[in-house]
């Protein structure tokens, strides 16, 4: 199932964003045929793979993924280029964020209630929302669809390598990281973060915080708690495999 297609490149990174594409439609944590994920393939980060337009992220396979180039605009000439949303986004936090090898953008549920609220902060209220302690960046300055000036805004917003996301404010989520696993785990968890915090406050009573000494101890041990984020993957490519899955195809 994962073996090379011959005469296509960064093959394993393409079944990895296949599968991660897959989970995120099968979590709905999708928009339809909105949102992208991109994966910078150089050195620079500059040159990355991101799924084709308008296609739905419960049907993406290895092979469709397209190339593109943030410093070359005639990438959206080319076919099934990326809409102009897109090369906003991704392209401005590539040129500018080397450290951002992966992105991950969605309109998942919970993220964008919180990204709704008038405050945005997501205190850590249990081990899994000590993860994103202090490792969170939030926009207030929402401007509009992410044409290249908005896309190139955002990026300015994830200089600091520590955070790792970013609160899109009255819009959605930004999840960055150094490999497609680090990413999907990191937005997975972000969202599952979002949900317990938002039903959490639900229940109108009150939040019982975690001291913020705690929060950055239990954030360290997480970050560096072995291959987690490895395993997980795998075991969800492991599943769509035994289903017959044409994700990495």
């Amino acid at each position: 199932m994962n073996a090379p297609k011959a005469n296509i490149e960064h093959w394993s990174e393409r079944v990895d964003m296949a599968a991660a594409f897959r989970w995120t439609e099968r979590l709905n944590m999708h928009e339809g045929v909105a949102n992208h994920f991109s994966l910078a393939i150089n050195e620079e980060g500059t040159r990355f793979l991101m799924n084709p337009n308008q296609m739905h992220f419960a049907r993406i396979r290895a092979s469709d993924l397209i190339v593109v180039d943030a410093n070359d605009p005639e990438t959206l000439q080319g076919p099934n280029a990326p809409d102009p949303t897109a090369w906003g986004l991704h392209g401005g936090i590539h040129r500018h964020c080397p450290h951002a090898r992966c992105a991950m953008h969605v309109h998942s549920i919970h993220a964008t209630v919180l990204a709704c609220l008038k405050d945005k902060r997501l205190p850590p209220i249990d081990q899994n929302r000590a993860t994103f302690f202090n490792r969170v960046v939030i926009d207030e300055h929402y401007g509009g669809l992410a044409f290249e000036e908005e896309g190139e805004r955002c990026a300015s917003l994830l200089t600091d390598p520590k955070q790792k996301v970013m609160i899109m404010g009255n819009h959605g989520v930004m999840v960055i990281g150094d490999t497609v696993a680090d990413t999907f785990n990191r937005l997975f968890y972000f969202e599952r973060s979002a949900e317990t915090y938002i039903r959490a406050l639900q229940t109108g009573r009150e939040l019982d915080v975690l001291s913020d000494e705690i929060a950055e101890k239990t954030a360290q041990e997480l970050e560096e708690y072995p291959e987690q984020d490895i395993r997980h993957l795998a075991e969800l490519k492991a599943i769509l495999d035994d289903e017959g899955s044409t994700y990495a195809t």
